[in-house]
């Protein structure tokens, strides 16, 4: 128990306390070098009847279900056939992970160069189909984000299942094999439920990420064209650091906490994995 203190005092310290202090502060009034003002609840009637907060509210949960729907299946796919012992997959391996070792910052500027209508891929190699103002239309602004974020992201959760089908016991599949089960039944019966508790680590680091996605939105389309892709946590940079309304900004940043708490605690819920049982039991 004891052994357990500092860890919970550094939360506390960097966690908790500016938590805290956000939400405190979501009730004043305040440009960021003035003496802060207590003015009740205004910042949160003003915000959320703000019809650029509620459509960020709609961007960010869009954006954490579309993320979801595509990196879970794609991930657990390359994972697990990552775990394989064929020489060639390590080596397949190394060409999945090679998007997590660049910065958020370097892809972001490279897509947005590559994917720009003028010089980018559509215009190099002749392919009208490609050459589209990805990042300036609205309606493809944020499926362009979209891919972007899940090339980028798709190799850390890979790696994670990876790493938990490799620890899932090789008797289970010589069981499956001598009662004559195929790949696909397999998967389904042996493969999956013992991935469980990885899925469930899994998507709630993907929805927390999603939630809080800033730096490759900035770069990329600073929330253009219009307000097509400015989701809740560029919404809230924008409000504090460019509009100089520190208030309405910790409002907007205690509902991605409070969102991003509830989808969390939801997910584990509805998975029934409070108890956090050893997949080996029975094993």
């Amino acid at each position: 128990m004891w052994l357990a203190v500092p860890a919970l005092l550094f939360f506390a310290f960097f966690a908790i306390i500016p938590l805290l202090g956000v939400v405190v502060l979501s009730f004043m009034q305040w440009d960021g070098l003035g003496t802060p003002v207590f003015i009740g609840a205004d910042n949160w009637i003003r915000v959320l009847a703000d019809p650029v907060a509620q459509n960020g509210l709609k961007l960010t949960l869009l954006l954490t279900v579309a993320t979801l729907a595509i990196q879970m299946p794609i991930s657990i796919l390359l994972g697990v056939f990552m775990a394989g012992t064929q020489k060639y997959r390590a080596f397949l391996s190394v060409l999945y992970f090679l998007p997590l070792l660049f910065s958020a910052a370097a892809v972001g500027i490279a897509f947005k160069a590559l994917m720009d209508p003028n010089f980018g891929l559509g215009r190099a190699f002749g392919l009208d189909w490609l050459n589209k103002d990805w990042l300036g239309r609205p309606g493809l602004a944020m499926p362009a984000l979209l891919f972007v974020i899940c090339w980028c992201f798709i190799p850390f959760h890979s790696l994670l299942y990876q790493g938990a089908a490799r620890q899932i016991p090789v008797t289970l599949y010589e069981a499956a094999k001598i009662d004559g089960a195929g790949r696909i039944s397999t998967f389904f019966h042996i493969t999956l439920p013992q991935l469980r508790n990885t899925i469930i680590t899994s998507s709630t680091l993907q929805i927390v990420g999603t939630l809080t996605s800033f730096d490759l939105i900035f770069i990329m389309t600073g929330g253009g064209p219009g307000d097509a892709t400015r989701v809740m946590p560029l919404d809230m940079y924008l409000r504090g650091f460019r509009a100089y309304d520190m208030g309405a900004a910790s409002v907007v940043g205690v509902v991605i906490a409070v969102l991003g708490l509830l989808i969390s605690f939801l997910l584990n819920t509805l998975s029934g994995n409070t108890k956090m049982d050893s997949q080996m039991e029975g094993a």
